[in-house]
């Protein structure tokens, strides 16, 4: 039988004025924006406690049924990183000499990008973020999660964000198949791989990509 709902007065909700409503909103927008995807990263070290914070952050994202179906697995180890990178690096040539469409190419050409991946070895962190597709009762039956994968990207948005808050860099990577990370992570097979987040400090010569972000005439649709 399923528990009874048990519900609290809701707690710590903060309500602003119009004026610092908007002023937070500014300023959160321009804090966010700042925010840029990079493949230069320092092996400069950072304190661990800021990504234990980050990460208990991204747990705090809504879920279906609240069933949180996220596991974040943080790597430091370099012998570790070094099987990541290894493995990452034949998916993508794979991808790139034989998966890729031509217009796929066309499209990541301006993002400069190849199968060598050595930020995977040279930032401090790398985060496996894994779906948990379903769980564990006590007594071995399974609880399947729902809505999962949408779950999950919200939690890994926290996160990302979380990062950038604190003077951090970070960069997505997707090489897929994903499912080495499973073997060399020992993870469970009842959790999917869903993004590898490289996490650091750029170098001091970092280069980015000169691209503009959509506005927001091109982004949404109003209905009064």
């Amino acid at each position: 039988m399923a528990d009874e709902p048990n519900f609290i007065d809701l707690p710590d909700f903060r309500e602003y004025t119009s004026e610092e409503m908007l002023s937070r909103a500014n300023s959160f927008y321009h804090d966010v924006k700042r925010r840029r995807t990079v493949r230069d990263f320092s092996d400069r070290p950072v304190d661990p406690e800021v990504i234990n914070q980050c990460i208990l952050a991204a747990g705090t994202a809504p879920s279906g049924a609240n069933l949180q179906p996220w596991h974040f697995v943080i790597i430091r180890n370099i012998d570790v990183k070094h099987k990541i990178r290894v493995a990452a690096e034949e998916e993508e040539r794979e991808f790139y000499e034989n998966r890729a469409t031509p217009e796929w190419l066309d499209a990541l050409a301006p993002l400069g990008t190849d199968a060598n991946k050595p930020f995977l070895e040279t930032a401090p962190y790398l985060i496996a973020i894994f779906r948990k597709i379903h769980d564990y009762r006590s007594d071995g039956s399974t609880v399947k999660h729902y809505y999962s994968s949408e779950s999950v990207g919200i939690a890994t948005g926290v996160l990302i964000t979380a990062l950038h808050h604190c003077g951090l860099a970070t960069l997505t990577h997707t090489p897929s198949p994903m499912t080495f990370l499973n073997h060399i992570l020992d993870r469970p097979n009842n959790e999917r791989p869903f993004l590898l987040l490289v996490v650091g400090y750029p170098t001091a010569d970092a280069k980015v990509p000169a691209i503009e972000k959509k506005n927001l005439a091109e982004i949404a649709t109003v209905f009064d």
